[in-house]
């Protein structure tokens, strides 16, 4: 049935120029004969136009555009009424319906590779071959036919047979004519003698035949075959019987009917094909490496300047608050001073508030001014420079209210902590107003005074009272209104920790407890399970069996119920290299601390750490990364123990937090540590070689020996009187831990009988804790010590003995126990905890409003690689743009594979980045309970700018090299719908698999899977396997969009190209939708292995 319709298709290509002709100047007039004529092919069109568009609907989406484009002769009808005149009979010698179809029909079956579609019919066969069967000649029908009615039979047309009329082709092998296209350009042929073809065509005329001459044109056919009718590039043929030569300034392509202006930047001389676009190439590429040279060097200073004008503010902000302080303490000296007597008090009072003389207020009037120090001075709230006295008396008189200066001494008087009169800023004249609360702040800088302002008061009020309690000072320094931390309280007994299918311990017959309010230290040589002990209180212990049991506040809880309020600091350093120190802090405050705090308290949180842990001088600096230098090793440590401290933790876990460190930072770090532990956290943290006086800082030590078994867990201040009462005893100038390290290392041989092997089963004993079985030989070793006896039968097999087993019986266990891993973390991720932490963190809209802040902040900081990236797009667009011209045989498919490849690599190479490169970062945040849906919808909305600009860098240099009949907005849609799918792609890569395996993967995959996209789908399994390739989406748009541009004579190389690919041109918005299909899905399986994905 296709093949029938295709053939009515080109019979419809001849209807439309039907309608009654008029020539342009008017000045021919159709005969009645030819507009009757005209009448009946109009007919067979309306006959055909429904076959049309179920037969050949895969190359052509609009039949009556089309075949308007390509045949609507309006105007243009002198060669029918010429044919007319000089062939009579013209209405028998065109073709019915029935040879039309059996034309094309040819067309269909041979895919458009042969040059000649008809095959031998009643008419032109073996045993009848007219003159009219030859190329360029027809026949007249032996009896009139209706064309108005669809015959079905080929006619007998073997009588009269003459060349072909001007304006019309005639194949060979068939004996009636077709019009000729618009686009082409059919006159009547010439014989060449010298080669015996009849010029401009291809064809000969018959040997002996001396009549015979040359006809017009023998066949329409695609490009490929044959493009002897199509319209010569530097010309266009207005009609299908005349070529003018293109003028200077148009260019005209090959098969035009009218020549196209050139645009003004480029270049068409007489007879051009193309227009030379170079000068727009050129101008785009200044513009664009200007711009990109800008961003490469200029990318961060918007950020630097902007964090330059906070710093100004943030100055001023504490100028402010200082100067406050100040005037306050020299009030409550004027105070005390004016307790002690009246004589002398205006004379102190102006020495305590000496300073030079202002501009007179609006409000107060200053009678007299006296001269004290270095300038003039005055008091701002003093009438007048006559005495106290005097200014009571003259007060009393005139029945005025007290003075400014007398409401300030009497609040001082009635309430020393009183804020009365301390508002004021040094420098200016007037009193400022009662400072607002914090929860009615607004601005900027009235939430960064309130926040110094609270700090000075805590730290006035230290200096006061340094035996009181942190809490205490904040409740004192925030008249009364404080935030109580939940307590947490770790117990843990005969905690064991034992590796999946080794038996073998990591951790074992663990007791203790750690408590509220105190700081803890776990010490221990290399390998004896410090770090493992963490992660087991803190729930991140995986591929392990726990035995034992561990209480929270006393009751059988799981820890991750309260991960909202507890801290863990990573042995690593594990902080955003591209963020300031005081991003890095205020981010972690905003996702970690309740949603309902008002923002300037989160602020005061931030500042109080960053002065806490000494972090001021370099607060606006760049932690670093290894590329680019930033604060130091000591300052990064700090920075990553202050992102767990400004979440307000309850229990802070950290795993080597001074490791590094100087005996200063440590010290400093501690001190900062033993605040938070003043307020009721409970503080543990994994210590290497302490100093002295570092070691005396800790309320609680835990000493760990090798196979993670407890030496002691008690107060720090009795662990020497607990290892002299077994007779390990410190020698002078050593510094207790090393020593006691240096013992269960067994670098140092105790004195006595006590061996390192004994000191667990000592301290077991020693809290009358159940001996595991294997260790009971220890116990009776020290029994026996006093008899200087061993008997070493009692030496029993340990349990992490294991038997030999053979090959295939290890793997299979190990292949088991990653299974069990696996599965345990799995379920983890997707565990559903109770949340008993009492803190509502900020939802998933707001955390992504973080986020996207953030993100914005880390790239334009990377504006260096970005402006590479675009810089390596615009080389990649110009060579292929200059190197893969596109060809109308094809329609540009090679140039448009090669974008394909070179658009897939860079944008799948430059995503990677987007989260192979802070996976750690990730790691930490995820654990401690921050979105991971925000993170991931923030890192893909920032990356969609790079979505939206990157296929315009790559267009502005290809298209206009490269010159395609398609749109620039047609193959930037496309070009937006593929870098989409290929950036979803390259998250699930770079979340999946390490840096290395995952660039390797996105160089194969473009490549391999655009080489399968161009494989015949001559089979069912390579049909489906091209279909599961997103380059065969994107080529198939790239081909329909430029191959709906060819039009006219183009529209049967247009039909045959589509049919070899397979395309259809009615498919163009479903090749989008595949990509951006692929793109969604590909961003599905990204963030799911986000979500299951950890760090093994």
């Amino acid at each position: 049935m296709r093949n029938h319709v295709s053939s009515l298709s080109f019979l419809l290509l001849l209807i439309p120029f039907l309608p009654p002709v008029q020539c342009a100047d008017n000045t021919f007039a159709p005969s009645f004969y030819t507009e009757e004529i005209y009448k009946e092919l109009e007919n067979l069109a309306i006959l055909l136009n429904k076959d049309i568009k179920a037969g050949l609907g895969f190359c052509i989406k609009d039949v009556q555009k089309d075949w308007e484009e390509a045949f609507d002769f309006k105007g243009r009808l002198d060669f029918v009424d010429s044919c007319v005149k000089k062939r009579g009979d013209f209405r028998d010698r065109i073709c019915t319906v029935s040879e039309i179809r059996y034309y094309f029909h040819g067309f269909l079956e041979h895919g458009a590779t042969s040059t000649n579609y008809v095959k031998p019919n009643k008419n032109c066969n073996l045993t009848s071959w007219v003159s009219g069967c030859e190329p360029g000649w027809c026949c007249s029908a032996d009896k009139n036919y209706d064309l108005k009615k669809d015959i079905k039979d080929i006619p007998f047309r073997t009588s009269n047979c003459q060349p072909c009329c001007e304006g019309f082709f005639c194949p060979q092998g068939l004996t009636c004519m077709i019009p000729c296209p618009l686009g082409s350009y059919c006159p009547l042929a010439k014989l060449n003698n010298d080669t015996g073809i009849c010029d401009p065509y291809s064809y000969q005329i018959p040997q002996g035949e001396t009549n015979h001459t040359c006809g017009s044109a023998d066949i329409w056919s695609g490009v490929v075959n044959n493009s002897d009718i199509f319209c010569s590039p530097g010309s266009y043929c207005p009609t299908t019987t005349r070529k003018v030569s293109c003028d200077s300034g148009y260019y005209c392509r090959k098969g035009s009917t009218h020549q196209n202006q050139c645009s003004s930047l480029s270049s068409c001389n007489p007879n051009t094909a193309n227009q030379n676009m170079h000068a727009y190439g050129a101008l785009l590429i200044v513009a664009l490496s200007t711009l990109l040279i800008f961003i490469y060097n200029c990318s961060d200073q918007v950020l630097v300047t902007r964090e330059r004008r906070k710093a100004k503010s943030r100055e001023a902000a504490a100028r402010q608050v200082r100067e406050t302080v100040q005037a306050r303490e020299r009030w409550k000296i004027a105070k005390d001073i004016a307790k002690k007597g009246k004589g002398g008090l205006h004379e102190q009072l102006t020495r305590t508030f000496s300073r030079k003389k202002s501009a007179k207020s609006d409000t107060l009037k200053v009678g007299t001014q006296a001269k004290r120090g270095m300038g003039d001075t005055f008091l701002p709230s003093v009438q007048n420079s006559s005495s106290y006295e005097q200014q009571s008396e003259d007060s009393n008189e005139q029945n005025k209210a007290p003075t400014n200066l007398t409401k300030m001494l009497n609040s001082l008087e009635d309430d020393p902590n009183s804020n009365e009169g301390f508002n004021l800023q040094i420098g200016d004249k007037n009193i400022k107003k009662q400072m607002p609360k914090g929860k009615n702040l607004h601005t900027q800088s009235q939430i960064l005074r309130y926040a110094y302002g609270q700090i000075e008061k805590e730290k006035a009020q230290q200096e006061k009272n340094k035996n009181l309690t942190f809490s205490g000072v904040i409740s004192m320094a925030t008249e009364g209104e404080v935030r109580t931390r939940p307590v947490i309280e770790v117990a843990f007994k005969d905690l064991t920790l034992t590796l999946k299918g080794k038996r073998k311990h990591l951790l074992r017959c663990v007791y203790g407890k750690l408590m509220p309010g105190r700081v803890s230290a776990v010490m221990g040589p290399s390998g004896a399970g410090k770090t493992t002990f963490l992660s087991a209180l803190a729930g991140k212990a995986r591929g392990c069996t726990m035995t034992g049991s561990i209480l929270i506040n006393g009751k059988a809880e799981s820890i991750h119920c309260y991960q909202k309020i507890i801290g863990f600091v990573p042995q690593d350093d594990i902080v955003h290299g591209n963020l300031t120190v005081e991003e890095n802090l205020r981010f972690s405050a905003r996702c970690r601390l309740s949603a309902d705090m008002p923002k300037p308290d989160k602020v005061l949180i931030v500042e109080r750490v960053i002065e806490s842990l000494g972090l001021q001088a370099v607060r606006d600096s760049l932690v670093g990364t290894i590329e680019k230098r930033g604060i130091s090793g000591g300052q990064r440590k700090r920075v990553n123990v202050g992102m767990e401290m400004v979440m307000e933790p309850s229990l802070l876990i950290l795993d080597e937090p001074t490791t590094g460190l100087d005996s200063a930072s440590s010290t400093l770090l501690l001190k900062a540590l033993r605040r938070e532990a003043l307020e009721g956290v409970n503080i543990c943290m994994v210590l290497h070689q302490p100093s002295y006086t570092l070691f005396r800082m800790f309320d609680d030590i835990v000493f760990l020996a090798k196979g993670g078994l407890t030496a002691y867990h008690g107060p720090v201040k009795k662990v020497e009187e607990y290892f002299a009462g077994i007779g390990i005893n410190v020698p002078d100038r050593v510094n207790p831990p090393d020593h006691f390290i240096d013992i269960l290392e067994g670098l140092v041989k105790p004195n006595g009988t006590v061996t390192h092997e004994q000191l667990p089963v000592r301290w077991m004993l020693h809290n009358s804790y159940p001996v595991p079985p294997d260790m009971l030989h220890f116990a009776d070793e020290i029994a026996a010590a006093s008899t200087n006896t061993t008997d070493a039968s009692a030496t029993t097999k340990g349990t992490d003995e294991v038997d030999d087993q053979s090959f295939a019986g290890e793997f299979w266990e190990d292949m088991k126990s990653n299974v069990r891993m696996r599965r345990d973390h799995i379920e983890a991720t997707f565990l559903k905890i109770k949340d008993l932490s009492n803190r509502r963190t900020p939802g998933v809209a707001r955390q992504y409003r973080y986020y996207l802040g953030r993100i914005c902040k880390q790239t334009l900081r990377e504006g260096k690689s970005q402006a590479v990236d675009y810089l390596l797009l615009l080389v990649a667009g110009a060579i292929l743009g200059t190197l893969t011209k596109v060809n109308d045989e094809t329609f540009g498919s090679l140039g448009y594979t090669y974008t394909v490849i070179a658009v897939s690599l860079l944008c799948k190479i430059a995503a990677l980045r987007s989260f192979s490169l802070d996976k750690l970062q990730y790691w930490r945040e995820s654990a401690s309970g921050i979105s991971n849906l925000a993170h991931f919808l923030a890192k893909d909305s920032i990356d969609l700018f790079n979505t939206v600009i990157k296929p315009v860098v790559y267009l502005s240099m290809f298209y206009f090299f490269s010159n395609p009949r398609s749109s620039f907005a047609s193959n930037y849609v496309i070009l937006l719908c593929l870098v989409y799918c290929v950036t979803g792609m390259a998250y699930a890569i770079a979340i999946y698999f390490e840096p290395a395996p995952g660039q390797l993967w996105s160089v194969l995959l473009p490549v391999v899977m655009t080489l399968i996209a161009n494989q015949k789908k001559d089979t069912l399994f390579m049909k489906i396997l091209v279909k599961l390739c997103y380059p065969n989406w994107a080529l198939e748009a790239f081909i329909i969009a430029n191959a709906e541009r060819y039009t006219g004579v183009w529209l049967i190389t247009r039909c045959s190209s589509l049919m070899n690919s397979g395309y259809n041109v009615r498919d163009w918005p479903i090749c989008l939708v595949a990509l951006v299909l692929y793109g969604i899905i590909a961003r599905v399986v990204a963030f799911f292995c986000l979500v299951i994905t950890q760090k093994k």
